[in-house]
């Protein structure tokens, strides 16, 4: 099949008119800003051919090397207009990454800086050694190494090992419907692990959905690439206003339900002398409106008993955050509700630690 591949797509007219091969930008973007973190430049080529196609013709006809450099050449031509602040990676495959076609074209540029090499995984790579050797040498010009597809084909932890990668792609496949498949999200979760240790960033690519998205704002991935957040073009677009808006309201739903806001409970607000035969719980506040103290209801027997306020939090606290503090309290207090106040010290509500262990452990 590759054969005839090879024979219908046969690449030696297309590097003879390098004008054949175009390059497009798909923004990368950063969840936490709802911004343009970098772009990955895609070649196209003409007819309908995937450039899967084309690469896989190309080395079958022993010029994968020069297409390859070919279409680095033409990504990294446009590195002066390269917005601010962002990056812009290219794809090699680790086998051709010391050719000399691939290693003049890396060698083009004055320096390798905001460019991540991005290193596929369609074939093994017969020597992790020289894989190492030549990386560090892309990264003495000033690259950053990522890998492509973790999770399938052959860069297994071997390679992610050997590599130490700074940037870390998830496999599409994991990432393809992991809104309804929570094997897909587990182990997302687990490949963002294992990139948080060895101090690399984790991107998610092929997100189509909004479920899609809101899975992995929800597993704190940091980078997201797909065509629901843009698609590649000509020239380095920013983010559609409607993108923006998506990606911070599900940053935004994701920090709500990890904060403690989503627990609270209400709780009745009495002025110091105003208390007399009011049920608990409530609390008490001061002359000035301060809380000074929570009347609470003894789940043994009812009765009433007076606590101090020994914890106070904001709405935007962490869950796992605000559990920690209110349980390293004094033993007699530890497992009094913990009072929620918003930034002018205003009483929004209560919050009890058996609803945040509950929320905690989930």
């Amino acid at each position: 099949m590759t054969s005839t591949l090879s024979s219908r797509w046969d690449c030696r007219p297309l590097l003879a008119g390098e004008d054949d091969l175009s390059v497009v930008f798909q923004p990368i973007v950063d969840l936490a800003g709802a911004t343009v973190a970098g772009y990955e430049a895609l070649a196209r080529f003409p007819g309908t051919a995937t450039p899967d196609v084309w690469f896989a013709a190309a080395h079958e006809a022993g010029l994968g090397a020069e297409l390859e450099a070919l279409a680095l050449r033409k990504a990294l031509a446009a590195l002066p207009d390269l917005p601010a602040d962002t990056f812009l990676t290219v794809n090699v495959s680790p086998h051709l990454l010391g050719t000399a076609p691939v290693a003049a074209a890396l060698a083009a540029p004055p320096t390798l800086r905001r460019v991540v090499v991005e290193l596929t995984e369609h074939m093994p790579t017969p020597d992790l050694a020289a894989l190492r050797e030549q990386t560090a040498l892309l990264r003495g010009r000033g690259a950053l190494i990522a890998i492509d597809d973790a999770g399938s084909g052959y860069a297994g932890l071997q390679q992610l090992a050997e590599v130490r990668p700074q940037l870390v792609k998830l496999d599409r496949a994991l990432v393809s419907g992991a809104d309804t498949d929570p094997v897909k999200a587990a182990l997302a979760e687990m490949v963002g692990t294992f990139t948080s240790r060895i101090d690399a960033w984790l991107l998610a690519e092929g997100i189509e959905t909004v479920g899609e998205l809101a899975v992995f704002a929800r597993l704190g991935v940091p980078l997201a690439q797909g065509w629901l957040l843009g698609r590649p073009t000509p020239h380095f677009a920013p983010l559609a206003p409607e993108v923006v808006q998506l990606v911070r309201a599900q940053v935004a739903r994701v920090q709500l339900t990890e904060s403690v806001a989503s627990l609270l409970r209400p709780v009745r607000q009495l002025d110091v002398g105003d208390e007399a035969g009011s049920p608990a719980p409530y609390v008490l506040l001061d002359r000035t409106g301060v809380p000074v103290e929570l009347v609470l209801a003894d789940p043994r027997t009812n009765a009433a008993y007076r606590a101090p306020v020994s914890l106070r939090v904001p709405p935007s606290a962490p869950v796992a955050e605000t559990l920690q503090r209110a349980l390293t309290r004094s033993p007699v207090h530890r497992f009094d509700p913990v009072l929620c106040t918003d930034r002018a010290g205003t009483v929004v509500g209560l919050l009890r630690v058996e609803d945040l262990a509950a929320a905690a452990a989930a």
